[in-house]
């Protein structure tokens, strides 16, 4: 048997010709995944999104708060439920987490902002809000996409409030206890 090769289509004998076979066999399949995988990984070419009106739309979600944000190029306005963004947003904090997008993509001032928000309180809003707006400006231009994902803004923050338990005050918070 080892003086004469065989073909594919010849019958295996013993343990060793099958083992080659196999080995053979797996080898080849390896090669044909391989070159799928590089036609099928191929780097997407992301096309601009956007509607008649030269607006690109995103939602956006952080705790309770889901905010759908239209973006569009203009002078940097910012309107949040039909109000500018320093009336709704009175902290400073919150409206440094709305601009954190444009400070990353390098677009402050370039893009005007609508949006309407509903649902829990003003930081899970401003969250929402700024998630929105990072999706948005993929949507508008995506080749910021990389800026955009290295810094986190495009990943939903999926930290939640924790239920309360049975038997606690709270989630967590346990009755008061006494030794003595």
């Amino acid at each position: 048997m080892a003086d004469k090769k065989e073909t594919k289509d010849e019958a295996i004998t013993d343990l060793k010709d099958l083992g080659a076979a196999v080995k053979a066999e797996g080898k080849t399949e390896a090669k044909a995944e391989k070159s799928e995988d590089k036609t099928e990984n191929q780097p997407e070419t992301r096309v601009k999104k956007v509607d008649e009106l030269g607006r690109a739309y995103a939602t956006g979600r952080r705790k309770d708060a889901v905010a759908r944000v239209w973006i569009k190029p203009g002078s940097g306005k910012v309107v949040v439920n039909g109000r500018d963004q320093t009336i709704y947003f009175a902290r400073q904090t919150q409206r440094l987490v709305l601009n954190q997008p444009f400070l990353i993509a390098d677009r402050v001032g370039q893009f005007d902002v609508m949006c309407t928000v509903k649902g829990g309180g003003l930081s899970g809003q401003a969250g929402a809000v700024r998630h929105g707006i990072s999706r948005a400006l993929e949507n508008f231009e995506p080749e910021l996409r990389p800026a955009l994902k290295k810094a986190g803004m495009l990943t939903r923050d999926s930290r939640t409030v924790e239920r309360k338990k049975i038997g606690k005050h709270k989630a967590r918070r346990s009755k008061q206890w006494a030794k003595r």
